[in-house]
This record gives structure tokens, C-alpha cells and sequence, in this order.
């Protein structure tokens, strides 16, 4: 899964779920994100993508999310500013992303598995070293983990380091337009549901979840490294760069992954524009979608671009 997509729905499954990572009694429930201290940083100007596709009637405002970000990072450009407050509607990949209280349950049904313990589906090798790095992390260690399901613990390890390097979920592009949206009472739609998201890991064989966790385990020291960059080019707007990074690896190396995760899921979110775009009731409509998406060849972009939309960056 490329990195912005698999924030996507880890931000939603270690944050929104409402427990402790490193906490006892794992089996109870998946584990929300630790808080580390975060270290002063000066204030970073970001200037990020965006979009505008004008319809018959209404019109579509398309910009790149990051699901975690640091928040000392400024993003609220004029044009971003402006896109939003003549928005009227926000949509997101999930709508209620904040919703802890559905988010849960949902992970306790397709992430934990107690009756098949962690340490029966993975090498010593691994389980060693998924110990290390709970360790070094100041987590719990192998307890923690032997409840859930592979995917469950590539997710969790996923948002670790993140945080340790000063990311935050709450300071996440959905979230914070979520929470502005609310604050305005401006109707909020998402793309997928959590149930859904959650099924593009959960229904991966369990074999590829093991390979997926071993790869994870081995390359997490580069992963915060990997984040920085993608960041830096978003906040760039540099949009080529996010989709070599985050795409082009996917779609070389794991191809039916790469068309179930990306090329799948954009075509179903720029036929639902296309449709806002043709709907007379249509006004203004503010779109934000993990980064990548909108990056590529196979993008959103690209996508109304072959269906004869005009797509104007802003």
C-alpha cells in the first residue's frame, strides 16, 4: 500500500479507536497513538496543490491530503482559504474520521484475532524483532501485539515513528478541515466508509500480511525519512515528485495491489465528481484526498481530464 493511502487508515484505526499504545490488555482492544512531547520547530509556509473544475452548474474545488502532519506546518494558503469558504460541501475519502465510537468496534472485528496469536503466524526472526522495535518505541513488547492480526500490526507500527519525529493526527489535513467544516455547519461526504477502508487491508491474504509486516519491520527506520520527503514535496506542491514517491514503486513492483488501492478507488472518486460536476443542484465543493491521488498518470486529475473536464490548477 503506498504511504499516504495506508495513513489514511491507520490515522483512523490507532486514533480514533480510544486506547493507549503501550497500554496492557491489547487483547481488550488495538492501540491508540502515545503522545511524545513534540519538539519546537519553527514554522514551516506550506504552499499545497490545488485544483479547480468548473461544471454547467456548480464547481469543484480538488486538493492533496496528508493524513498526519506536523503541526507547525501553515497550510491555510489564501487559495486554500478562499476555496473553502466559498465551499458549501466538503468531501473527504471518510467522512466521520473522527468518529472513535465507530471506529472500534469495526477494528476489534477485522484486526484482533485471540483464537490465532501473532507469534504462531510469523518467523522467530520477525517476532524478535517486532519485539525490538516495540521496545525501542517504549511500547509493551510482544504482548501487545499478539492479539491482532498482521495488517493490525503493520498499521501500528506504521504510525510510531511518526509520531516519535513530531507528526500528529490531530493535525492531519482531513481532520482539521473536518473540524473547520463542523465549525461552519457545511455538509461533510465522504468517498468510502471506514468499513470499507478497513476491508482493503483486512481482506489481504494472511500470507501477504505476514510478507507485508516483514517488509515493514525491515525498512522502519527508513519510514520517517521516506514521510519527510513526501511532506516536502507537498508542501512544495510538487506534485510530480509525491507521485514517484508514493506511485510509482506500487505500481511497478505490485500491480494488482497498486490497481485495488489506487487506479480502483480514484476511478470510483472521479466518476462521483464527474457527477457533482453534471448535477444542476451542484454548488461549490471543496475535495480532499490522500496526495497521491491526485498525482500520476491513473489520478483523479487525470481521470476528469479524459472525461473532458477542464482541470485548472489554482
Amino acid at each position: 500500500m503506498n504511504r499516504l493511502a495506508r495513513f489514511a487508515v491507520a490515522v483512523g484505526i490507532v486514533c480514533g479507536c480510544g486506547v493507549v499504545l503501550g497500554q496492557q490488555g491489547a487483547a481488550a482492544a488495538p492501540a491508540q497513538a502515545k503522545v511524545w512531547p513534540p519538539a519546537a520547530e519553527a514554522n514551516v509556509a506550506a504552499d499545497p496543490a490545488i485544483w479547480r473544475v468548473k461544471g454547467a452548474h456548480g464547481t469543484v474545488y480538488l486538493m492533496g491530503s496528508v493524513h498526519i502532519m506536523k503541526p507547525n506546518v501553515k497550510w491555510e494558503s489564501d487559495k486554500v482559504l478562499s476555496a473553502l469558504a466559498a465551499s458549501d460541501v466538503l468531501y473527504l475519502e471518510i467522512a466521520n474520521i473522527d468518529d472513535a465510537a465507530s471506529a472500534q468496534p469495526i477494528v476489534m472485528q477485522y484486526g484482533i484475532d485471540t483464537a490465532h496469536p501473532l507469534s504462531t503466524k510469523i518467523s522467530k526472526e520477525d517476532l524478535a524483532l517486532l519485539e525490538a522495535t516495540a521496545k525501542a518505541a517504549g511500547l509493551p513488547g510482544e504482548q501487545m501485539f499478539e492479539p491482532m492480526r498482521p495488517w493490525l500490526v503493520s498499521m501500528t507500527l506504521s504510525v510510531v515513528p511518526m509520531l516519535k519525529a513530531g507528526y500528529q493526527p490531530t493535525s492531519g489535513i482531513d481532520l482539521k478541515l473536518l473540524a473547520e467544516a463542523k465549525k461552519e455547519q457545511k455538509q461533510v461526504k465522504g468517498f468510502e466508509t471506514m468499513l470499507e477502508q478497513m476491508h482493503m487491508l483486512a481482506d489481504v491474504p494472511e500470507d501477504e500480511q505476514v510478507k507485508m509486516l516483514h517488509k515493514d519491520l525491515a525498512e522502519l527506520d527508513k519510514s520517517t525519512a521516506e514521510m519527510n520527503d513526501i511532506v516536502a514535496a507537498w508542501e512544495q506542491g510538487d506534485v510530480e515528485k509525491i507521485g514517484k514517491m508514493d506511485n510509482d514503486e506500487l505500481a511497478m513492483k505490485y500491480p494488482e495491489e497498486y490497481k485495488r488501492i489506487v487506479v480502483d478507488r480514484n476511478t470510483k472518486w472521479a466518476a462521483t465528481i464527474d457527477g457533482l460536476l453534471k448535477d444542476p443542484a451542484t454548488g461549490t465543493v471543496f475535495v480532499a484526498v490522500g496526495a497521491a491521488h491526485l498525482a500520476g498518470p491513473d489520478s483523479v486529475i487525470k481521470m476528469l481530464e479524459k472525461d473532458g473536464w477542464k482541470v485548472e490548477r489554482e
